[in-house]
């Protein structure tokens, strides 16, 4: 095998606060899409670390994770731009904190909570079919404790 397959790891987060959900809209090679607070896995940070630092930088809340809601695996291949990626994705779900008064990610262009109705109504405007997966999952009570993530001393 000449070239290494490797998926892109990327973390997510569902945070829901009287019955909502905290959820962005976001500009993608496919247009206005909208998505749980979520990114990319940098190099020398934890998964947590990740997730708490996507959720600041694309909503302005700090993000408290108290489980993992699930992992999640899915090919994304973008009709307008021929990207094919598959992605691995690790789901928190937490408490929101603090809001602050920053910028919001580039290509995010506001956030908001929407109801489960909502994201059902606009399920065709999801990232992927995977936003509405971890929310039901999220609803169904599907946890792993935190206890279960380790991260090497060298990571960092």
């Amino acid at each position: 095998m000449s070239e290494l397959w490797k998926p892109s790891v990327t973390v997510a987060a569902i945070v829901e606060r009287n019955g909502k959900f905290l959820m962005v809209e976001e500009e993608t090679s496919d247009g206005i899409r909208f998505n749980q607070p979520a990114g990319h896995l940098d190099p020398r940070e934890s998964l947590e670390q990740a997730v708490i630092r996507e959720t600041l930088e694309e909503t302005a809340h700090d993000f408290i994770p108290t489980a993992l809601v699930g992992f999640y695996m899915a090919r994304y291949l973008s009709v307008r731009s021929g990207i094919d990626v598959t992605y691995l994705r690790f789901t928190f779900c937490g408490d929101a904190g603090a809001v602050h008064d920053q910028p919001l990610d580039h290509g995010i262009l506001r956030t908001l909570w929407m109801s489960y109705d909502e994201l059902v109504a606009t399920r065709a405007t999801h990232r992927s079919d995977i936003v509405l997966l971890c929310v039901d999952d999220y609803l169904a009570g599907k946890r792993i404790p935190l206890s279960m993530l380790y991260s090497a001393p060298s990571i960092f």
